[in-house]
């Protein structure tokens, strides 16, 4: 079997790109082959490259990449990623392309019960189509990069893109409330600028505040490990969310995670069970304020997150599930040869 695996932006350390690089691999290692094309190219394509299936991801992004094409996949699956599920579903000049693109898809996968509900809410005749499977999660070889906090400061690890609904801003403004009382604290930004416009956003706050924030960038996917051990929590202050790879990984090395209550973060973390949620500036800052001063907090949070993923975010069984999906779309095919 060959699954080809079409992903907006692959070209970018986004979340995207690690959930389709880690099914990839995950793929691999059951003997399925997998091809990744990224499917907003500026040049773009006109028909694909020869597969059993296809699987795309972002509806809204796949549905409209297909609109370019000679002749469409004869047979796909969907992986609805956030911003596709959270926003353009709902937004009138894009909702219609999502509606075609999962009504016409053999399967559609999710990362979680809730999103289930609002997909088949929305389209209830894919209510039978819909899997879910929660995104798998892994841990990272020692990189080649050295990141080195400073002897006895205190770390929050923003990995995102920069774009406006990640809100990155936020945490830089409300951090800096903390870091005039506290100067030990310190803010690592890790990610990509996706939109310019807030890019230039972030690198004006970071400069003006460069004594305590640091901005790194884009950076190898396969060098978070390191800026995971060097820090002491992880924000995510995203306004909307699918289901972030970056707060699994985070959960992984048993860091406790500060996030913005929408529906992709407060699926995967139970308040003040396996991390912190917050709804407001208020929230947010009493709770960041308590990460920076009760070690034991952060520790348990951290164990509790470990064991969270380890029994529910298995890169193994995303793999085999999804496995098991495109066996059976193939076994009723009526061109299955």
């Amino acid at each position: 079997m060959k699954v080809l695996l079409a992903s907006p932006n692959f070209h970018q350390a986004r979340g995207n790109t690690v959930t389709v690089q880690r099914i990839s691999d995950g793929l691999n290692k059951l003997g399925i082959e997998t091809e990744i094309i990224n499917i907003t190219d500026s040049c773009k394509l006109s028909s694909l490259p020869k597969a059993d299936i296809v699987h795309g991801f972002n509806a809204y992004r796949f549905g409209h990449f297909m609109k370019g094409l000679g002749e469409k996949p004869e047979r796909y699956v969907v992986t609805m990623t956030g911003t596709d599920l959270n926003i353009d579903l709902h937004n009138p000049e894009k909702k219609a392309e999502v509606i075609q693109t999962i009504t016409n898809a053999e399967a559609i996968h999710v990362f979680d019960e809730e999103a289930k509900l609002v997909l088949a809410g929305e389209i209830p005749e894919a209510k039978n189509k819909i899997s879910v499977i929660h995104q798998g999660t892994v841990i990272f070889s020692k990189a080649g990069a050295d990141y080195k906090k400073e002897h006895g400061t205190f770390v929050f690890l923003l990995p995102a893109g920069i774009r406006k609904v990640k809100n990155i801003p936020f945490a830089i403004e409300k951090l800096k409330v903390l870091y005039e009382k506290n100067p030990r604290i310190r803010l690592w930004l890790a990610g990509p600028v996706i939109e310019e416009e807030e890019g230039n956003i972030v690198k004006t706050l970071t400069e003006r505040n460069k004594e305590w924030v640091q901005y790194f960038g884009q950076i190898p996917h396969h060098h978070m490990g390191e800026l995971y051990r060097q820090a002491d929590a992880v924000l995510n202050t995203s306004h909307s969310e699918g289901q972030p790879a970056a707060i699994l990984e985070a959960m992984n090395y048993k860091l406790p995670v500060l996030a913005a209550n929408n529906l992709g973060n407060r699926n995967i973390i139970s308040h003040q069970e396996t991390g912190l949620i917050y709804t407001n500036p208020v929230e947010f800052l009493d709770n960041a304020d308590k990460l920076v001063n009760n070690n034991e907090l952060r520790i348990k949070l951290g164990h509790a997150a470990k064991l969270y993923i380890e029994d529910s975010h298995s890169s193994e069984y995303e793999a085999k599930i999804l496995q098991k999906i495109y066996e059976t779309i193939l076994e009723k095919s009526p061109s299955k040869q």
